[in-house]
């Protein structure tokens, strides 16, 4: 009876999904067009004159959305370190610490540069280098984007997402990979891997050519980092207990408050990752990306919790704050170019797709204490692959062509780094160690002593 009444209420929140898209595809296609008018318009009239004013306010703009992108990296830590078992949390924070640390330095010695190498392409439009540090004029008002915001806050905001990438990983991998390892494995990732993939898009490449598009980085942020999640979750293998006797045996979170308010962290974070990336102050254009954004966000709850409430007969508190998260990176690649309602049909199946993808890596042993692997890897692709189905003259084939190149290049990057990491220093912790926990193992730390003790005696 249960059963039925999930179903019920499952249709009814899809009759007016139904409503939009049956017998609509012309409103659709229109309604894309019309957005993405309106974000061109809004970049042909930043390019033909910027006043002192609008300099002023768009950098302003510009500077809020890095601060929002920032606070991102804590509700990562959040996230990650309430799904995990408290005798892993120091581990997971101070991981958490070093990854934008480490992310803004080696962006700012090389990453900047080979993502964004200007007329310093050397091997076709496939690699380019601008040179070593960053630097611009006394006052630093050349941006590589835009005359609407100065140089400075560009890198700082570029710098920030490159940080993402590192930080999806980590989630992946926790609870059994040795700090060091990860730490290195970061560092060449986000200095190199990351900033070479995204000079194909962003940076003027080869897939910009082609007509590739993803507007925040559903694949140049998300999928290169999930793709180097799965790759490490892979090696590394699954943590101890988790599957016996051909069974899965579930390791639950010790602070569900934790994970909540992380999400929460995220997405007010998004409000600067996607209202950021339209790269201006623009009004109408960035209250529409802030709306598809949030409207994804919302569907992408409600399509987790329906799903899991009839797969799992009941509501998973953890599945709908990943179906929140879904949502977010579903529409990250499209934000500016579909539809308030097709946002919300992406939204709604990203949520769908994420607890559907979380229970099958469990059933094929692939040990993801966050779900970043499906949150980021899986509804990364599928938002991506949407702008090509909602995005106005937007091609589906151009996006799977993406897509493949990225996962092929992300692959290897992370087999070859997590490879070389594995035979020389090793990638895991001891069974000892892991046992113990983390915490005390590489760090001679708790994270709550009063109730915890190991180190008391």
């Amino acid at each position: 009876m249960r059963t039925w009444k999930l179903l019920l209420a499952a249709s009814l929140f899809a009759l007016p999904v139904i409503g939009w898209t049956t017998g609509a595809r012309a409103e659709e296609e229109e309604a894309a067009a019309a957005a993405e008018a309106v974000v061109e318009a809004a970049g042909e009239a930043e390019e033909a004159s910027v006043s002192g004013e609008m300099f002023a306010v768009n950098n302003t703009w510009m500077m809020v959305s890095t601060f929002l992108v920032f606070i991102m990296h804590l509700g990562f830590a959040t996230v990650e370190s309430g799904l995990s078992r408290a005798k892993n949390t120091v581990n997971i924070l101070f991981k958490n610490t070093l990854i934008p640390a480490i992310g803004l330095l080696t962006y700012a010695l090389v990453g900047f540069n080979l993502m964004y190498p200007g007329d310093a392409w050397s091997i076709g439009k496939f690699f380019g280098f601008a040179g070593f540090g960053i630097a611009t004029d006394a006052e630093g008002i050349t941006a590589a984007y835009s005359e609407g915001y100065t140089y400075w806050t560009d890198f700082l905001f570029q710098g920030m997402f490159a940080a993402t990438a590192a930080t999806i990983v980590s989630g992946a991998v926790c609870e059994r990979i040795k700090v060091g390892s990860f730490l290195l494995f970061s560092t060449i990732y986000v200095g190199l891997a990351y900033p070479i993939a995204g000079s194909w898009k962003w940076g003027g490449g080869w897939l910009d050519a082609m007509g590739f598009y993803d507007f925040a980085g559903s694949t140049l942020v998300h999928s290169v980092g999930g793709w180097g999640a799965l790759v490490g979750a892979i090696m590394l293998g699954p943590r101890l207990g988790k599957y016996v006797n051909g069974g899965i045996k579930p390791i639950m979170g010790h602070n569900m408050p934790l994970v909540t308010i992380g999400v929460f962290l995220l997405w007010l974070g998004w409000f600067g990752f996607n209202g950021g990336s339209v790269l201006s102050a623009d009004p109408g254009a960035v209250s529409f990306v802030l709306v598809t954004t949030s409207l994804a966000a919302s569907a992408g709850a409600v399509g987790a919790m329906l799903t899991s409430w009839v797969v799992q007969k009941k509501p998973d508190l953890t599945m709908v704050l990943n179906g929140i998260l879904a949502g977010l990176v579903g529409i990250t690649a499209g934000a500016d170019v579909v539809s308030v309602s097709a946002s919300v049909i992406i939204g709604l199946v990203a949520g769908v797709i994420v607890v559907l993808s979380v229970l099958t890596m469990d059933r094929i042993k692939i040990d993801d204490p966050v779900g970043a692997i499906s949150v980021h890897l899986v509804c990364g692709i599928w938002g991506t692959l949407a702008v090509g189905i909602w995005g106005a003259e937007k091609s589906f084939i151009t996006q799977l062509i993406g897509v493949v190149a990225y996962g092929v290049f992300c692959v290897i990057a992370a087999a070859i780094l997590f490879g070389i990491l594995k035979a020389t220093i090793g990638l895991r912790v001891s069974r000892e160690e892991e046992i113990l926990g983390l915490d005390v193992g590489e760090h001679g730390m708790e994270a709550y002593p009063d109730f915890q003790g190991f180190l008391a005696k």
